[in-house]
């Protein structure tokens, strides 16, 4: 059935809308997106076949373990963890079944000399649109530190790695954070970044649509309020 809820939507893929957006996620963005929303909830039972479903559509091994690797950051380490030790386990399990996987590039070396806070920034940049200027407010003046560890360590460590692109990551957060709820400023900030980015509305109510199906309705219904709220916001 997890095979079905994202590799059947590999007839809509090359469907556009007027404006030559895409229209439906890509079959291994589907997989990002289930993947993503299992391991942030734990159901390890149910991850197995979606890491199956997600390898079969052309998702590298590499590119899950990154996705997995990256939802930490959201979700924390011992998800992330329980998550990279299922995909072992599904991986040894094709092996015997005499499936070679591919593996994928790793992530290429960082080469930049420029200090990890100012690499940080510049990503922000990139993923909002926006210029960080002007002097800290919120939680970043209250807590300066952890304005420095977002910089430094998730907008510079995890989002400059190449392996996934930047909607990639995007649709790994908005996944991970609909599933987990209760973080609804930090999912309507992500929402307006995948925008941002290049996801269209149609993919993201996609994406809720998956999560529905893997997770649960009242999470899903919980994201399309936001997503509601952020596409109201553009017009």
């Amino acid at each position: 059935m997890l095979v079905g809820w994202f590799l059947g939507f590999n007839q809509l893929y090359a469907q556009k809308n007027q404006m030559n957006q895409p229209t439906t996620l890509s079959p291994r963005q589907q997989g990002i997106v289930v993947i993503s929303a299992l391991t942030a909830k734990g159901d390890l039972q149910k991850l197995q076949p979606a890491l199956n479903a997600g390898l079969e559509a052309d998702l590298t091994v590499n590119e899950i373990k990154e996705v997995l690797v990256h939802l930490y950051a959201y979700a924390g380490f011992p998800r992330s963890i329980r998550g990279l030790q299922t995909l072992m386990t599904v991986l040894d399990e094709r092996k015997k079944r005499g499936i070679t996987d591919k593996m994928g590039p790793e992530a290429s070396p960082i080469t930049s000399s420029q200090p990890k806070y100012e690499r940080g920034k510049k990503v922000l940049e990139q993923l909002t649109g926006q210029p960080e200027t002007g002097p800290k407010r919120g939680y970043s003046a209250f807590s300066p530190e952890i304005d420095v560890f977002l910089k430094e360590h998730l907008f510079a460590d995890i989002f400059e790695r190449d392996v996934l692109s930047y909607a990639d990551r995007e649709l790994t957060t908005i996944s991970v954070l609909t599933s987990l709820g209760g973080v609804e400023p930090m999912l309507q900030s992500h929402l307006g970044i995948g925008f941002h980015v290049g996801l269209t509305e149609p993919q993201l109510r996609q994406a809720l649509s998956l999560i529905e199906t893997a997770v649960g309705k009242a999470e899903a219904d919980a994201g399309r309020a936001i997503l509601a709220q952020v596409t109201a916001s553009r017009r």
